[in-house]
């Protein structure tokens, strides 16, 4: 069956072999976390000032979305992040929007600018369980459990920008 999504993956190692070998040799294109496995959330300070918490997504879908404000990928998704979260928070969804951008009033005026309303950090460097990821934009989709909400189990993960339709088909994890 044709899938877009992977001929898209691997377009540049059609067109360019050499630059794919030594971008995964150089560990570019790392590995996500695995579906089944689980990852730990901290509590963070929002750009807004807000305080984020794990037990604030205890039992719902969270969409942990990397980005960053000079990411031009990051510009053409996170629309459709906003309008995902808009259209599902009603239902149990929530988005966790973690900039890797170094200094936060450049994070923050994107958003402001943007008019983005999803709940958005700048990604701790002392953080080891929420790593930097070497490309953008990174999604991952957990189900949150547990007493405190602080676990999740990884049920999506995907690296590189999404098609809009994708995006919107996140919602099957409700």
């Amino acid at each position: 069956m044709f899938n877009r999504r992977k001929l898209m993956q691997l377009a540049p190692a059609l067109v360019a072999p050499g630059l794919a070998a030594r971008a995964w040799a150089q560990g570019a294109l790392a590995p996500l976390p695995g579906v089944g496995s689980t990852l730990k959330l901290p509590v963070l300070k929002l750009l807004d000032g807000r305080t984020w918490s794990p037990a604030g997504v205890r039992g719902k879908t969270l969409v942990v979305y990397w980005w960053a404000s000079w990411c031009p990928f990051c510009a053409v998704q996170s629309p459709h992040i906003e309008a995902l979260w808009q259209a599902h928070k009603a239902s149990g969804l929530e988005v966790l929007a973690l900039s890797i951008d170094r200094k936060p009033g450049a994070a923050q005026a994107y958003i402001k600018t943007k008019g983005y309303s999803f709940p958005a950090a700048i990604l701790p460097e002392d953080t080891k369980f929420l790593h930097k990821p070497r490309g953008l934009p990174v999604v991952v989709v957990l189900k949150v459990n547990g007493r405190d909400g602080r676990s999740g189990k990884v049920v999506f993960a995907e690296a590189g920008e999404m098609f809009p339709d994708d995006v919107e088909g996140l919602k099957k994890f409700l």
